[in-house]
């Protein structure tokens, strides 16, 4: 058998490249195909590579860690007897980009910026990546300083978490603070805010653990801070009476799975409502471009989803206003399904133009979500509870028990009033 490629698959129209999180085969192991031989992680979401073919791991092209482009071979396999060829030349390890931010931008400012200060990925003694010049043409840091700084990459290269932590242990013992420019995503031009990077110790006591974050819950952790610093948040609530809703779902849910081999869950009952309401109000389903509005034709619904591990995703229903309640039901449980099976593609957690998340599955009756950018709004929607409440009859009011539900509407106060937030 002759030796073949494992290439880097293209796993949607924005993804550039994926990091190596590992190898699930080594170097001499037997591999059938579509078996999975590495997981690769993206800023959207983690997957696996299978193989496109039978035969023997010769050898890995990269270490895990690294980031790979996109159609790059990232592993050659052949049969027993080739595998004693000559060795294939490793690509070069491209520096990891920042995460939330699309990973072709980042390298064309960071390459641009590079420029700017005239610094050269090879000058000195080590190669440097672009995105290690950009942050040090930020920072104010010079070619002399930057060779002073100990790498941890391959050939003693300087890699993004060495230049972060120089930068946070004060560069040389330096008490001032920096600002680092933080890239926002935006649907076209990136608008960038500053953010105070300050250093700062916390005190262990007796018993303490330390644990990292894994990298799904850091790059969450940015772009949480990210949209607080770039949206003004404002958030409205209102009870909303459910009792008919949960009524009617109660009595045809039996009927609608054995029909339908679907089970009828709220929230694609909720996101039908917001669609609608996203009809008669077009002004909240908008992205803001630097000074510019990008009123969105579609109506792509994100719905925040938990995974097993405790962390956050977000899977889009793209175009919910051309489905029926079937339609979404369907997608919301596929999307749900596939979710916490972390079998999502890259595709199907992007383009979102509003989001709902549920915060009544924990049992919390309100929340005060957080804007997922570069959209302009988010729903949380509260448990749905019995209470008594006050009815309006053709006899006069009445005190009856009903499901009622709370709703919380955060939005960007840049430009989402509180007229059209709360209406």
């Amino acid at each position: 058998m002759a030796q073949f490629e494992l290439i880097m698959p293209k796993m949607g129209e924005s993804i550039a490249e994926a990091t190596i999180t590992k190898w699930l085969k080594n170097e001499g192991d037997t591999i059938k195909l579509d078996e999975a031989v590495v997981e690769i992680a993206t800023d959207k979401v983690d997957s696996e590579v299978p193989s496109t073919g039978e035969g023997v791991l010769i050898k890995k092209l990269f270490n895990e860690g690294d980031v790979v482009p996109v159609g790059a071979p990232i592993a050659v396999i052949g049969s027993d007897a080739s595998a004693s060829v000559a060795p294939v030349a490793t690509p070069p390890v491209v520096e990891a980009p920042k995460p939330v931010v699309q990973a072709v931008q980042v390298v064309e400012q960071s390459i641009q910026a590079a420029a700017d200060l005239n610094h050269s990925a090879q000058s000195g003694s080590r190669f440097y990546s672009p995105l290690v010049l950009n942050i040090a043409k930020t920072e104010g840091i010079s070619m002399s300083e930057l060779e002073a700084i100990p790498g941890t990459g391959n050939d003693n290269r300087v890699t993004k978490a060495d230049i972060l932590k120089y930068i946070a242990n004060g560069r040389n013992q330096s008490s001032a603070p920096k600002s680092v420019s933080t890239p926002v995503p935006a649907s076209s031009t990136p608008v960038t805010t500053e953010v105070k990077v300050q250093s700062s110790k916390i005190a262990l006591m007796p018993g303490d653990e330390i644990v990292e974050m894994d990298r799904m819950r850091k790059l969450i952790a940015d772009h949480m801070v990210m949209s607080k610093s770039t949206s003004p948040h404002v958030t409205s609530f209102v009870e909303v009476d459910v009792t008919n809703l949960v009524q009617w779902r109660d009595k045809i849910k039996g009927g609608f799975e054995k029909k339908e081999k679907e089970k009828i869950t709220f929230t694609p009952i909720f996101i039908e409502a917001v669609v609608k309401a996203i009809k008669d109000f077009p002004n909240i389903n908008v992205s803001l471009d630097g000074q510019n509005i990008i009123k969105r034709k579609n109506i792509n619904i994100g719905m925040a989803a938990a995974l097993p591990s405790g962390n956050l995703i977000v899977p889009v229903i793209k175009n919910a206003d051309t489905k029926n309640l079937l339609g979404l039901v369907k997608d919301v449980n596929d999307l749900a399904k596939r979710a916490r099976e972390n079998k999502l593609q890259p595709d199907e957690i992007t383009g979102g133009t509003y989001t709902i998340t549920n915060v009544g599955t924990f049992g919390n009756v309100m929340g005060t979500p957080i804007i997922n950018q570069p959209q302009v709004a988010i729903l949380a929607v509260g448990a749905i509870r019995k209470k008594p409440a006050v009815l309006e009859t053709e006899y006069g009011d009445v005190i009856a028990i009903r499901h009622m539900m709370f709703l919380s509407h955060s939005y960007d106060h840049r430009v989402v009033d509180g007229a059209l937030g709360g209406a």
